[in-house]
């Protein structure tokens, strides 16, 4: 199993495909081990793919310790280092989307092309839904609270006149298989601290290279005026609308080849 040791961690790390590199970062409580992954997505047929465990996640170290969304965006860094990389492709969903944002602010010259999805800014420009406000849910609790805020077209009525369907929704987001593993709730715990202060709005000005916000018309936790905010801050940026929630790259066939064809231009 691969693994980089970058800045006092042993950071997990899979590689696959060929063709442009492009730097893959997961959102909140990303583990790669969760099938199916980025790995089975139309990006690993596309690029030269790297994805990882970010700090407390997954197969890489959970030091019981604050951190800090500057050091989830140096692990991206030392990564890059690590993998030879002078520069990629740059894509970021959820949580992964506001380390990109740090990772191109920070380390402007290693990111080509940059793709933030479902993410927002924080501060003036909006933040995402606060997840630290609900970390005492769990199981099958949190999956029935997320749900029509994850997408807001599956509210009770929704539920009610599609109780399969929703049954299997809440199944799906309850499954939690790695909780008991040492490590695994501090880890967890720390990435929502460092989530909770994430706030870019101020610096977005500086984002100079091509990027690509995508977002879902029906996100409740990244909110659609959010999107519309961080278009107006970065110089070069687009907004490409999707027909899905939160999870809009998997509920829109028209999301990865749009993905696809704006990191290859």
């Amino acid at each position: 199993m691969p693994n980089a040791a970058v800045n006092g961690l042993n950071l997990y790390y899979e590689r696959a495909g060929d063709g442009p590199r492009l730097l893959f970062i997961s959102g909140t409580g990303g583990d790669l081990r969760t099938q199916p992954n980025v790995f089975a997505s139309p990006l690993a047929k596309a690029f030269d793919l790297v994805a990882y465990d970010q700090r407390g996640l997954g197969r890489t170290d959970k030091p019981d310790v604050p951190y800090s969304m500057a050091q989830y965006a140096d692990d991206a860094a030392a990564l890059m280092d690590h993998l030879g990389w002078e520069h990629a492709l740059v894509g970021g969903v959820s949580f992964g989307g506001m380390v990109a944002q740090e990772l191109v602010l920070r380390h402007p010259l290693k990111v080509k092309r940059l793709v933030l999805a479902c993410t927002s800014p924080g501060g003036e420009g909006g933040a995402s839904f606060a997840f630290h406000e609900i970390e005492h849910l769990k199981g099958e609790a949190r999956a029935r609270h997320l749900i029509p805020i994850s997408d807001t077209r599956r509210d009770a009525a929704w539920a009610a006149a599609n109780p399969d369907d929703y049954a299997a929704f809440v199944a799906m987001a309850a499954s939690a298989p790695f909780a008991d593993e040492p490590g695994h709730a501090a880890g967890a715990h720390r990435q929502l601290e460092a989530r909770a202060g994430h706030d870019t709005w101020d610096r977005l000005a500086a984002i100079t290279c091509p990027t690509l916000i995508a977002a879902g018309r029906y996100d409740g936790i990244a909110l659609p005026l959010t999107q519309e905010k961080m278009l107006s801050r970065i110089p070069n940026a687009q907004l490409m609308w999707f027909d899905g929630g939160h999870m809009f790259m998997i509920q829109d066939r028209a999301a990865y080849p749009a993905i696809i064809a704006f990191l290859t231009a």
